[in-house]
């Protein structure tokens, strides 16, 4: 399975059968998808209707089960959707309509294929007869999203529509999990049909491979007990199957360090005593060069993606790769497994708990204390850790810190992308699965916003910060529109340096400080581009004109006092505007392009680990 995040497990759902056939009704297609979404335990949907997709609207406001969703742009739709499904574990659902509609939602489909999240995308299209002719509103839906959904449908007629939907959900949810499309065309929906369930389900070829191979697992437990260096590296994947608590004890019973990617914060404590921290190009010291230095990786519904393994040629030279995942495309895509495993991360992770203790009842236990010691050494060398600015102003990692010490229990934060994204990675704990969602392989702007609000509205009970910049926020911040209407109140803190922040610190370091097209806060023709002046937007203004409690703050004294007063506001979302320093840089950095031995712990600082890690 691939990187993502998810909340706690969930029983994937199914169309529901267990013997209670629904009595055959006359009905239109439209009546029947509304019928359809009820039956598989749809109970949310974002979207907005239009001409293509209007007939769907009808039934809809009928419908007792099926709650909508009145977004402000589809691509709002699509990330909500996400949101909803990571923090529920069920499949999220977005509806459009034909053309620009459809297309609005390629973003967030592309988005929830990257990191594995279950999501039905149910579209309009224009009548059958003239799909082709360039019709108004007409885009090739199916067409466009091939590439980037795990299967999608054109339905043209009628009778099709409750089976395309039982196997849209059961495709969406199960194996590795991922987005689908159904495209139905106006005249379908508008048709005449009979509504029966549960339909029959015809899917060969599809058949996801959840049980390992059980000689594969006694390698995989021989190698971890021969290791004097493993690491457990630990992907979104472990999350998705709900195997948290099964990492746990695996990694207690090797005693094997464990890192945990951008996308699996959560599945392992952030303060476990063998917690690493997060690897990639802006993890922790300690993790990184474990990675490198390490004789084993188990890797564990992780991907070897470039932002872990830096220059892929010279990643971990020294070890042996044990790679688990659900999806077979995925092992030895990136790098060659020694020993390859297709399964479901639960069910690895437990047969792997079983026969290394087989190993250990065998006389056979790995030595890892002196592994031990270069991993301490690391750690309390190269802690993460930041300056404050010198003249005064907010630091936007103690903003975000602060925001999760503050945080009630149990809260979920997202986050945009770029550096703001990182910072929330570092600074906030994460100890449960299912609290972190962000947008990790697509690395979309404009995420945070309508995924808080999907999430906020699966998980109502929950807290729900999102964590975004001030680029990010401009993207999608018309959802708050959406929340303040539909009693969806979510936090939001607007980390406001004026700029792209995460491409502003690459103009920083490699491009000669020549701010090209990166300042968000003042125009060209600006006397002095690095000057506040008028607030263009202001966002404390923008918050309030979209119904919502908007705070601005710029003093580290007043940071604890308005955060709590964010979190005693629970009656309609709250936007804060915490202007923060703009030179601020995400450190540890691995450069671009770069082998992960060329870490930066800081600016011109680079970490020095003796010449005796490499035997």
């Amino acid at each position: 399975m691939t990187e993502q995040a998810t909340g706690a497990h969930h029983p994937q759902p199914r169309p529901r059968s267990g013997g209670q056939h629904s009595v055959p009704e006359q009905v239109t297609g439209a009546q029947s998808l509304i019928r359809s979404l009820e039956e598989v335990g749809a109970d949310t949907v974002f979207g907005i209707p239009g001409g293509c997709i209007l007939p769907a609207y009808d039934p809809l406001m009928d419908s007792t089960r099926v709650r909508h969703v009145l977004v402000r742009h589809e691509q709002g739709a699509g990330h909500a959707a996400e949101g909803y499904a990571l923090a529920t574990g069920k499949v999220g659902v977005c509806m459009a309509t034909s053309g620009p509609g459809a297309t609005n939602l390629v973003t967030p489909i592309a988005d929830a294929h990257m990191d594995s999240v279950p999501m039905v995308a149910i579209t309009g299209q224009v009548a059958s007869k003239a799909i082709g002719t360039d019709a108004f509103q007409e885009a090739d839906i199916v067409g466009i999203t091939m590439p980037i959904t795990k299967h999608n449908f054109l339905v043209t007629k009628a009778d099709d529509i409750p089976r395309v939907i039982a196997q849209a959900f059961h495709i969406a949810s199960t194996g590795r999990p991922g987005p689908v499309l159904v495209d139905i065309a106006k005249d379908a929906l508008q048709a005449k049909t009979t509504f029966s369930w549960p339909p029959a389900m015809d899917l060969p070829g599809y058949r996801p491979v959840t049980k390992p191979h059980a000689k594969q697992i006694r390698e995989a437990a021989k190698l971890i007990t021969q290791a004097r260096r493993p690491v457990l590296y630990v992907g979104g994947g472990v999350i998705k199957a709900g195997a948290t608590a099964e990492l746990k004890v695996l990694a207690e019973l090797t005693g094997a360090p464990v890192t945990t990617t951008l996308m699996a914060l959560g599945a392992f404590p952030d303060n476990h005593p063998q917690h690493l921290g997060m690897p990639g190009m802006h993890g922790s010291v300690a993790a990184v060069t474990a990675l490198q230095k390490a004789d084993l990786i188990v890797a564990l519904g992780a991907r070897f993606d470039d932002r872990v393994t830096g220059k892929l040629d010279s990643f971990a030279p020294f070890a042996k790769i044990v790679h688990a995942d659900i999806d077979p495309a995925e092992i030895g895509k990136n790098r060659a497994a020694d020993v390859p495993i297709v399964g479901d991360a639960r069910e690895v992770i437990a047969d792997l708990v079983q026969a290394v203790q087989k190993e250990h009842s065998e006389g056979h236990q790995g030595d890892y204390s002196m592994w031990w010691n270069d991993l301490n050494r690391w750690r309390e060398t190269y802690p993460l850790g930041y300056d404050q600015p010198g003249d005064g102003s907010l630091s936007p990692q103690q903003v975000i810190e602060r925001i999760g010490q503050l945080a009630p229990e149990g809260t979920i934060f997202t986050a945009g992308v770029g550096q703001h994204q990182m910072w929330a990675a570092h600074y906030i704990e994460y100890d449960k699965p299912g609290t972190w969602l962000n947008s990790g392989g697509a690395g979309t702007m404009g995420y945070a916003v309508p995924a808080a609000m999907g999430a906020k509205a699966g998980a109502p009970d929950k807290a729900v910060w999102a964590i975004d910049g001030d680029g990010c926020f401009q993207m999608t911040n018309q959802e708050l529109a959406t929340c303040a209407l539909n009693n969806i109140p979510i936090k939001v803190a607007v980390i406001n340096n004026g700029a792209l922040g995460m491409v502003r610190q690459w103009q920083t370091l490699f491009y000669n400080q020549r701010y090209s097209n990166t300042v968000l806060h003042s125009g060209p023709d600006d006397v002095n581009p690095q000057a506040r002046g008028t607030r263009v937007p202001d966002f404390v203004k923008l918050s309030e004109a979209m119904g919502c409690y908007a705070i601005r703050c710029e003093n580290p004294e007043d940071l604890d006092k308005v955060i709590e007063e964010a979190n005693s506001i629970n009656d309609r979302p709250v936007v804060v505007d915490f202007i923060v320093h703009e030179d601020a840089m995400v450190w540890p950095m691995v450069a671009a392009g770069t082998s992960n031995d060329e870490i930066m712990a800081a600016r011109d600082v680079r970490p020095d680990f003796g010449d005796n890690e490499d035997d």
